[in-house]
């Protein structure tokens, strides 16, 4: 047995060397059907790409988290793997095809014995992985929306853990976010070792202070047979669609976990391509979509230890690598390690409450506020309608003042608000309330938890012209495209009963235009404006 020097990774020697033969050998095999093939590999696979098809082979070789150093094992993982990726990409994962004759002369599908298993893929463009867009500047907001809702509608379909399964308890979750470190102590160069113990003691108290929410969770259902390696190289764009793949099949432990872990990952990932906007504009259409607002509870538990499982990978890398690659993987390693200090320490509770009557541009500002912030955002709209089993764009045919917009059930709508934006700030984020909020009451009720917990008060009032605000409500109803069911009766009962802000509210008050074009000078002066208010706003 060969062990690496990080002493991380042990390999049948024979095995890996028939295997690295074989891969060539193929790779010349289909280069003759097809004329050109591509190799890729990764830290525990290889994989050709020859005309429509890629083929995955796993790799003879056995690390602290996967084993492939059977070939009956390989073979068992590659059908884990198409049993678990067809789930998200059908259309990509074909079969699993045994590779025959010797690693000289091998054969796909052949007679005879099986020498190797590949999974068979459908081929696509390595460009269009989202992290390429993204790097090319070519990855769109409607696609990061897109992937959060994917990943929503994904979450939504699995069934929870069995309470008896242990797997995604709290403790487990410490075990493994403890064994990032413990594996990166005696890798990190001397003047990293202070920071990552901090970012240990951090884990330990954060992990305190959060475990009997991460026991919550479980109990409700939260823990789920996810993807587990939810980053960017495992998302693409294929038939015009955000496709996700590669989900891990060598680890039960990896992928039944907590689906807040499972957004935060791709969260992460985004901040770590320095794209902080899209990691918040993700998180918020995946928690407006799942309504697990409870997640933001986790969120930074799980977001510092995603930060970590790369950090790690990254160090690894680092230490089976040549002087080159060392160099660069170490580099990307205290990247990560950075990040995950400033995951941590980016603390900045606050009630932030949208104010104005429909059609004022109150949803467009606060996605800018949101990612610019950041925040985590509740739209009444959308809350309301959950609360009576509708879909956000659902059209309920409620009249003004009757059903879901009975007086009653708008109480209901801002006590779940109210209780969210407790949630979230009480987890050290700021949360940004969407609606009108056009009476005392309902400011008043948001006012409370942020009083309660002693962290800033804003209000954002966002001001149209009235001819406006009826052009533009008017046009929205006949779209029928948003969660809002404003007609211009619905406005006109709005400017006739509003309460204006009163003199101990306005302290806590920024007024926005709301007809300033995002491409105007002045309409980010305005969102720096709400920033500024959040950082001085005393506590009511």
């Amino acid at each position: 047995m060969a062990r690496s020097a990080a002493g991380s990774r042990t390999e049948t020697g024979s095995a890996a060397a028939d295997q690295r033969r074989l891969v060539a050998a193929l790779a010349r095999e289909l280069e003759r059907a097809h004329g050109a093939v591509t190799t890729l590999e990764t830290h525990i696979s290889h994989v050709l790409i020859a005309g429509d098809c890629a083929y995955k082979i796993k790799k003879a070789l056995r690390l602290p988290f996967v084993d492939y150093s059977t070939l009956a094992r390989r073979r068992r993982f590659c059908g884990e793997e198409l049993r678990l990726n067809r789930r998200l990409a059908p259309q990509l994962y074909r079969d699993v095809v045994a590779i025959t004759g010797t690693p000289d002369a091998p054969s796909l599908g052949g007679e005879g014995r099986a020498i190797e298993y590949a999974v068979r893929m459908r081929a696509f463009a390595q460009d269009a992985l989202l992290s390429e867009c993204l790097a090319r500047g070519e990855l769109a907001p409607s696609r990061i929306d897109e992937f959060a809702r994917e990943v929503a509608a994904f979450h939504a379909g699995l069934p929870p853990a069995s309470p008896r399964s242990r797997h995604g308890t709290p403790a487990q979750a410490l075990a493994d976010a403890l064994a990032n470190f413990d594996a990166i102590a005696p890798l990190a160069e001397a003047k990293q070792r202070g920071v990552v113990a901090r970012l240990r003691d951090w884990t330990i108290a954060e992990f305190a202070r959060c475990e009997a929410a991460m026991a919550r969770r479980r109990r409700d259902g939260r823990v789920r047979e996810c993807h587990g390696d939810l980053h960017l190289r495992n998302v693409a764009l294929v038939d015009g669609r955000v496709t996700v793949f590669d989900g891990i099949e060598f680890s039960p432990r990896l992928r039944w976990i907590d689906v807040a872990g499972e957004a935060a990952f791709a969260a992460m990932d985004l901040a770590a391509r320095g794209r902080d906007d899209y990691a918040w504009r993700f998180l918020n259409a995946w928690l407006e979509d799942t309504g697990d607002y409870g997640s933001v509870a986790v969120l930074r538990f799980h977001l510092v230890y995603r930060a970590m499982v790369r950090a790690k990978v990254r160090y690894l890398r680092a230490a089976q690598a040549g002087a080159a690659d060392c160099a660069k993987a170490r580099a990307e390693a205290e990247d990560y390690v950075a990040l995950a200090g400033s995951l941590a320490g980016a603390v900045a509770p606050a009630l932030v409450v949208m104010h104005g009557p429909s059609g004022t541009g109150k949803t467009t500002l606060s996605q800018r506020l949101l990612e610019k912030l950041p925040a985590v955002r509740i739209r009444t709209d959308v809350e309301r309608k959950r609360l009576h089993g509708y879909a956000p764009d659902a059209a309920t045919g409620s009249a003004v003042d009757s059903a879901i917009y009975a007086a009653d059930a708008t109480r209901r709508t801002y006590d779940q608000l109210a209780a969210h934006a407790q949630t979230i700030a009480a987890a050290g984020y700021t949360a940004l309330l969407d609606g009108t909020f056009l009476r005392r009451w309902q400011r008043d009720r948001m006012r409370e938890p942020a009083a309660r917990l002693g962290v800033p008060f804003v209000i954002v009032a966002v001001e149209v012209p009235e001819a406006i605000l009826r052009r533009r409500v008017a046009a929205r109803a006949s779209e029928g495209r948003d969660a809002s069911e404003a007609t211009v009766e619905v406005l006109e009962r709005q400017l006739a009963q509003r309460e204006p802000l009163a003199a101990d509210e306005r302290p806590h008050a920024v007024v926005l235009d709301g007809t300033l074009p995002p491409d105007d000078p002045s309409f980010a002066a305005m969102l720096d404006a709400v920033a500024a208010a959040r950082a001085k706003s005393a506590p009511p």
